[in-house]
């Protein structure tokens, strides 16, 4: 029996999203600002058992690629979409699996033994979300889990594959092999920034996977924490930054380098390496009370927008994809999808 082949694979953390609502009194123990996202240090470690104690906390399946994995699954066909990243052997494992799933995503998780899977605290005021990760197993990813025999074929089979930012903290190493290898094989390559501190912390680990990606996707925060961090003359030019790396070195010169960058309700903007000028796609936006939370609305929208790639539709349809998938999205608790399945493409 031959293996199964995905058109799309996904890399990331595989975490567990424990969700709650704050006045905030978290953010202010635990030093956080409202929209961020974050890798705990020691004085934040106390929340994950602090959350717990609340009635109203939500667990959902969480992680940046599995969602975006889990968006793209929902607007494709089934058996489209595969996702890998490393978790323990428990039962938070279990509930990741179960939630996949649901949205028909398949996964070849790495299990790494007597580690736990990796957790991300989700601290909600008003549409904000501050996320606060955990690694734990999600760091041991080994590069070797790239070439063993049930997920070579799938690397192999891809044709689309999509690594988030977060996973350049300690994963660059099999980022770097699945972007080289696509920019060989004439595949497309799309990576995430993820958050602020990637552009910030990560530049180095950056600028070794930006020459072999295709397209790459940001919010304005990211895009701002990229401008400064590069020494660019105006953080706050959203087409100029997009503009600048898009012009980056490419390794595989026969295609563009398109970079999309979303701002929320704004517009968002496309900046193409072969177009002169930018094009801006608006947003239809949500009255205050039809939004629910902002958690993995960017999430979703990479979800949407790569499941059009994917499917062979345009950028102008892929962006609309990304935005309908992400207003779905800001409706529902956390980085879920409408059910039963909303027709997307």
């Amino acid at each position: 029996m031959s293996a199964p082949t995905y058109k799309l694979f996904c890399m990331g953390n595989p975490l567990l999203d424990m969700q709650v609502k704050d006045s905030g009194a978290l953010l202010e123990k635990y030093r956080l600002k409202a929209n961020d996202a974050i890798l705990a240090e020691e004085k934040q470690f106390g929340i994950y058992d602090e959350v717990k104690q609340n009635p109203e906390i939500n667990y959902i399946a969480g992680g940046a690629a599995q969602n975006a994995a889990r968006g793209a699954a929902y607007v494709l066909p089934p058996g489209s979409v595969v996702y890998t990243g490393s978790v323990g052997d428990d039962d938070l494992a279990e509930q990741l699996k179960i939630a996949n799933k649901r949205e028909g995503l398949d996964q070849v998780y790495q299990v790494t033994k007597g580690e736990k899977t990796g957790a991300c605290a989700v601290v909600i005021t008003g549409h904000h979300r501050s996320l606060v990760t955990n690694l734990r197993a999600a760091e041991k990813f080994n590069k070797s889990h790239l070439s063993s025999p049930t997920v070579a074929p799938l690397v192999e089979g891809a044709k689309f594959y999509y690594v988030e930012g977060f996973f350049l903290t300690h994963g660059v190493e099999s980022a770097l092999e699945l972007s080289s290898k696509a920019a060989a094989a004439g595949k497309t390559f799309i990576l995430n920034l993820s958050a602020p501190f990637i552009a910030q912390f990560f530049g180095a680990q950056l600028q070794q996977v930006i020459p072999h990606t295709d397209f790459l996707i940001g919010n304005e925060a990211e895009a701002e924490a990229w401008a400064t961090a590069n020494g660019l003359p105006d953080p706050k030019d959203l087409a100029g930054i997009a503009k600048h790396i898009a012009a980056l070195p490419k390794t595989n010169a026969s295609r563009p380098r398109i970079v999309v960058f979303t701002q929320g309700a704004e517009s968002t903007v496309v900046v193409a390496s072969d177009k002169e000028e930018p094009k801006w796609y608006p947003v239809t936006a949500l009255s205050d009370d039809q939004i629910v939370d902002t958690n993995g609305a960017g999430d979703a929208f990479a979800g949407g927008f790569i499941g059009a790639l994917v499917a062979g539709k345009t950028i102008d349809e892929a962006v609309e994809a990304g935005h309908k998938l992400g207003s779905l999205c800001v409706q529902l608790v956390g980085p879920q999808y409408k059910w039963p399945k909303v027709q997307i493409l």
